[in-house]
């Protein structure tokens, strides 16, 4: 079992602060630990879209820091640890609500890692609303 890098306070410290964004969203660490971390976005008024349904740049940037999250847990304090890929699929469309992204690590190597995430309502855990996949570029004195 990979040894834990980063604790939850830190991560939602780093997250908010460095991507002001993020703060705005007011996303909260629910779990966090090694190769696997859960995140919730609470609801706001302001991440509706037409159709009564929560925009998808809130939902991908949800995902995109709990994936970041999932590699930091792992690979400790690296800022500059970025994403290089992400591929995401809006599977339906979500009530006004709280979400939650539950990520997971599927491969960490010395210079990339590769992540999933299942977003879903945090009143039905059970019905995915959206899934994406992401690959983050470590930089090279971090793996050293």
């Amino acid at each position: 079992m990979p040894r834990l890098k980063l604790t939850a306070a830190e991560f939602e410290e780093l997250a908010s602060q460095g991507v002001p964004y993020v703060g705005l969203l007011g996303l909260k660490v629910e779990r966090f630990t090694a190769g696997e971390v859960e995140m919730r976005l609470p609801w706001q008024d302001m991440l509706v879209r037409p159709g009564g349904t929560i925009c998808g740049p809130a939902m991908m940037g949800l995902a995109d820091v709990t994936l970041y999250g999932v590699v930091l847990s792992l690979v400790g304090r690296v800022e500059l640890a970025v994403t290089t890929d992400m591929s995401f699929h809006f599977l339906s469309k979500p009530r006004p609500g709280d979400l939650l992204a539950k990520g997971r690590i599927l491969r960490l190597g010395r210079t990339l890692a590769v992540g999933e995430v299942v977003v879903v309502p945090a009143e039905d855990p059970l019905r995915p609303v959206a899934h994406g996949v992401g690959s983050y570029a470590i930089p090279p004195a971090a793996a050293a």
